[in-house]
């Protein structure tokens, strides 16, 4: 995700004349990310997040630091803090909600030191958070808004299992119980719960869709705007191709979805998760060719209902995407795309101290205007009940 979010800052679609710092433990990995690129648009820093100093001293230099390392590693509240320390604007792509409510709570710090910090950035969350605002903007009082996710591949079967995004975090969202905001409050559901069907156009067509652990759930019905309006209802769904979807429920039943206890296997101890993520990362290597060309199509849907004008009134957003050259070159355009559509209006616009949801900072019409320079297709529908 961190090569796209570079891919797209350096991109005709960026207004961005920043210089980007890529920083990873790996030099050699930023080296191989970076070499395409001009030299005097980006650098290559060899840094370790546990080295307090050095950390310190990156972010000391920069306007603003996009955190990128996966939320299941551990360091994300680590860098969290270093920004606010350092004064540097922080955006991070912690879709999982593990660290979101803790991070939420630093917000006066954040608003006394001048800092700004935006969470969950990327197309789900980050996105999904966007069209949740624009969804309750057309609505006086909200009943409930409900938000989809799903996935269609087209083209050859693929032999080879390629992840839709960082394996721990698919794993996560089939393998652990999820919060959901139910009759006006947050609940936790079991894990591939919320059963429901919906009529998409294709190529989706019928699909199914399941709770998964996600942040949106802890920040959009307690935004300004959407908790006022007496919302009660809001969940996060999510759907994968139906073979891959058969897949990750297999290996949640085998036991990769335990985060927690490490395995020894002949003298080296790694979680479940860390084998299936080697064992995954050399099967696509290996089997390089045998992994063929297909088209993924992704849509983004809010659902909400609830008055306007005294009237009932159902609102769908959906925000879609396929097949497109512009595309080309990334593992997951959406999230890389969308982190750096984020940061590019966050750096844009006039400083907010604080700790922010997407739908709490972004301009939902300025956020569409640069989906829409991306090639995303964007409908607002209104019905009435």
């Amino acid at each position: 995700m961190g090569a796209g979010i570079v891919r797209d800052l350096l991109s005709a679609q960026s207004d961005s004349n920043n210089l980007l710092v890529v920083a990873d433990l790996l030099r050699d990995r930023v080296d191989e990310i970076i070499a395409e690129y001009d030299a005097e648009r980006v650098r290559a820093l060899a840094l370790d997040v546990t080295d307090a100093w050095a950390l310190a001293k990156a972010l000391r230099d920069s306007d603003l630091c996009i955190n990128a390392v996966p939320t299941f590693a551990g360091h994300q509240m680590a860098i969290f803090d270093a920004c606010l320390e350092a004064g540097t604007a922080y955006a991070d792509l912690g879709g999982m909600g593990v660290y979101t409510v803790l991070q939420k709570a630093e917000h006066e710090n954040w608003r006394a030191a001048g800092a700004m910090a935006v969470l969950g950035l990327g197309a789900d969350p980050g996105m999904s958070n966007v069209i949740c605002r624009a969804v309750a903007e057309k609505l006086e009082r909200i009943d409930k808004i409900n938000l989809y996710w799903a996935s269609e591949l087209s083209g050859p079967e693929n032999p080879v299992l390629v992840p839709p995004y960082n394996i721990e975090t698919v794993l996560g969202e089939y393998a652990n119980p999820s919060k959901q905001f139910l009759d006006g409050a947050l609940r936790e559901v079991g894990p591939q719960t919320g059963h429901e069907t919906l009529q998409l156009p294709e190529p989706w067509g019928e699909t199914e869709f399941i709770h998964s652990q996600h942040s949106e759930p802890l920040t959009v019905p307690f935004a300004d705007g959407i908790r006022d309006k007496g919302i009660r209802e809001f969940t996060w769904k999510l759907h994968l191709p139906k073979r891959e979807h058969e897949i990750w429920v297999g290996l949640v039943k085998a036991g990769f979805g335990d985060f927690e206890t490490p395995l020894d296997v002949k003298g080296v101890s790694l979680r479940p998760s860390e084998m299936l993520d080697a064992v995954v990362r050399h099967n696509m290597e290996v089997r390089a060719g045998d992994i063929p060309e297909q088209e993924n199509h992704e849509i983004h849907l809010a659902i909400g209902e609830g008055t306007r004008d005294g009237k009932g009134l159902r609102v769908r957003v959906h925000v879609t995407s396929g097949a497109d050259p512009l595309y080309e070159g990334y593992h997951d355009a959406g999230t890389s795309m969308n982190a750096s559509i984020a940061a590019q209006l966050m750096l844009r616009g006039r400083s907010r101290p604080g700790v922010w949801a997407p739908e709490e900072f972004f301009d939902v019409e300025d956020y569409f205007a640069e989906l829409r320079k991306r090639r995303f297709t964007i409908a607002v529908e209104e019905t009435a009940l």
